[in-house]
């Protein structure tokens, strides 16, 4: 199964971590922290615009569309930014479904929107959920978030 992760660069180590903790049960994770075009300023554009309108800008946007478009699963990781809402939005608008989504402690921002997601309280009950869709058991159904 193919799994993409939308969340904010504040949470660069949960999406490490749950990116290893689905390697390791033998799933696909496409990463944009992994694959992150020189997000951190690495290129040398010393300022955001300037990369927004970079070829590794080009590149990330594509990815981050591309991965969220056609993977099996997207997770949200929240709260996060409008960037990673408008690839819950594109995977949504494609037909997906099959939306995860965990929050901090802060709870979520999004109003009715929230319903396009799946929302789980810990990432324990994200990881069986996981297990369960991969195997064919699950029901994709409405939760509110924590």
């Amino acid at each position: 199964m193919t799994v993409y992760i939308a969340a904010s660069w504040k949470y660069y180590h949960t999406v490490e971590m749950l990116t290893d903790l689905i390697d390791a049960k033998g799933h696909t994770v496409w990463s944009f922290v992994r694959n992150n075009f020189e997000e951190f300023n690495q290129n040398g554009h010393s300022n955001f615009e300037d990369w927004i309108n970079s070829e590794n800008a080009d590149k990330a946007f594509m990815y981050d569309v591309g991965s969220a478009t056609k993977a099996d699963l997207v997770i949200y990781i929240g709260p996060s930014g409008t960037d990673a809402w408008a690839e819950v939005g594109a995977a949504y608008g494609k037909g997906k479904g099959k939306i995860f989504g965990i929050t901090g402690s802060k709870g979520e921002q999004v109003g009715l929107m929230r319903k396009m997601v799946t929302w789980f309280g810990t990432h324990y009950e994200l990881l069986d959920a996981i297990d369960a869709l991969a195997a064919g058991v699950y029901k994709i159904g409405y939760r509110h978030p924590p």
